[in-house]
């Protein structure tokens, strides 16, 4: 199931012995931060992860932040199939940052590793204008994720979002959050991660200006006063 989900993306096969060490990993893992079962991640997680590649800018990245990390997904997945960039898995929760380093261990990335930090003390610091790409999987309003990742970015780079059904009122206040930080204009890329998948669109946001000084403002203040 991997080698079809790798082919499906259009995905460099050479990566499914580590998405294996991966999955085998997380369904050891005590601790593993993700309530699907092991048996289902491969839909769940890996393909829903892989989906991300139908963003070309994503592809060819050769450094990557994925924020929120959780579990490690998209981060681990990306490492695996683009050997060529550098991945850094954003995670507050040092739990489940210790969680992201031990797969990364256990599926021999040496190109993935956990940063145990709020994106925005991240963004702040070391972090800021260091990426090409950001990626951010199930986490929070467009606005927000704009916020988070504009910082991040070097000039050109893009944030990809994993959304599923569209919504005008959240898009909308996205497209107005980017505007204030240096993102341009949005591409909405729908995308069917395995076979009766629905509803799952990419937002692609490009950084064509320099962020403002000023953001990210500070960590929490994003999620409870979103610009836009």
């Amino acid at each position: 199931e991997i080698a079809a989900a790798l082919e499906r993306h259009g995905a460099d096969p050479g990566a499914a012995p580590a998405i294996g060490r991966i999955l085998a990993a997380l369904a050891r893992e005590p601790d593993p931060h993700t309530s699907v079962d092991p048996l289902e991640a491969v839909n769940v997680h890996v393909a829903d992860s892989l989906a991300g590649l139908a963003a070309e800018p994503l592809r060819t990245a050769d450094s990557i932040a994925d924020v929120g990390a959780g579990a490690g997904f998209p981060g681990l997945v990306l490492a695996a199939s683009l050997a060529h960039a550098r991945v850094d898995l954003i995670e507050a929760a040092r739990r489940k940052a210790a969680v992201i380093d031990r797969l990364a261990s256990a599926a021999e990335l040496g190109n993935a590793r956990a940063v145990a930090e709020r994106a925005e003390d991240w963004a702040a610091g070391e972090g800021r204008g260091r990426y090409g790409a950001v990626t951010a999987r199930a986490l929070a309003p467009l606005a927000v994720l704009a916020e988070y990742a504009a910082p991040l970015l070097a000039d050109g780079g893009v944030l990809v979002a994993w959304k599923g059904r569209r919504n005008a009122e959240e898009e909308a206040a996205g497209a107005r959050a980017a505007d204030q930080l240096g993102l341009g204009p949005v591409e909405v890329i729908p995308v069917t991660p395995y076979r009766g998948s629905r509803n799952r669109h990419l937002h692609v946001y490009r950084k064509v200006s320099p962020t403002p000084e000023g953001f990210p403002r500070r960590p929490g203040v994003a999620s409870k006063r979103p610009l836009g």
